[in-house]
């Protein structure tokens, strides 16, 4: 492992361990909210209103346009609802690929993965999410290709870590023409069903099936991150994406 994945040790770890653990509370308290807003309100009048006694002018009164107030409409955040896959868990021994990207270790079950490929160039193309790195043409099928850092990473990691980081293989997904970008592979493994801590409830993260508990790594759930990837979704775009346990 390069010196590289050292001096980001630190960054992987804080990454690795919101994969595993719940998330910090919100930095504002809604008492805090509160309190600001009641040092806000004027004080109430002491003294009364004064009354004049100036004798009335008579005017012609004036008729002016109503003119309905204009209200400002607010659009509020909306978060696409993500279909999740029904996930089948397995029952018998089963091999998956292991590789590297950045650090971070993920995993995709062998009878998943659509093949490897060495990373060539890409084909930019505009109006793109910023994980979409491009398409990368390869024995002339097409591939879209997924910045996985980009994808993965809330951005105050991405920064630290995207620059560095020389993606080397193409991991495709399934029968999909979506693409891993990774730095290297690692070997095959065989699990039991045993290795594995599922994930078994609806949660923030679907694209996991669950954490490979020797290896400490994501084990993807291929099916529900290509549904992901079709509908232009990113980890981060999911609710409270980076806070949720990985067992939800």
């Amino acid at each position: 492992m390069s010196s590289r994945f050292f001096a980001e040790e630190e960054v992987m770890e804080d990454y690795m361990s919101a994969l595993l653990t719940e998330g910090p509370s919100l930095e504002v308290s809604e008492t805090q909210a509160v309190e600001q807003l009641l040092k806000s309100i004027p004080a109430p009048r002491s003294e009364p209103f004064e009354v004049s006694t100036e004798k009335s002018i008579e005017t012609e009164p004036v008729v002016a346009k109503v003119v309905k107030p204009q209200v400002e409409k607010k659009i509020a955040a909306v978060i696409k609802p993500v279909n999740e896959l029904v996930q089948v868990l397995p029952t018998e021994n089963f091999q998956v690929l292991i590789f590297e990207v950045a650090g971070m270790t993920l995993a995709v079950p062998l009878t998943e993965l659509g093949g490897i490929h060495e990373f060539e160039s890409v084909n930019q193309l505009f109006g793109k999410p910023a994980w979409f790195e491009g398409v990368m043409l390869l024995r002339d099928e097409k591939y879209n290709v997924v910045n996985t850092i980009k994808w993965l990473m809330p951005e105050n990691v991405v920064e630290k870590v995207a620059e560095s980081t020389k993606y080397q293989y193409l991991i495709v997904l399934g029968e999909s023409n979506w693409g891993l970008s990774c730095e290297s592979v690692v070997n095959n493994v065989t699990l039991s069903p045993d290795d594995v801590k599922w994930r078994n409830l609806q949660g923030s993260r679907p694209w996991v099936s669950g954490m490979i508990k020797k290896k400490m790594c994501a084990l993807v759930n291929v099916k529900q991150l290509v549904s992901m990837l079709d509908q232009g979704l990113s980890s981060n775009d999911l609710p409270d994406s980076g806070r949720s346990n990985l067992n939800e």
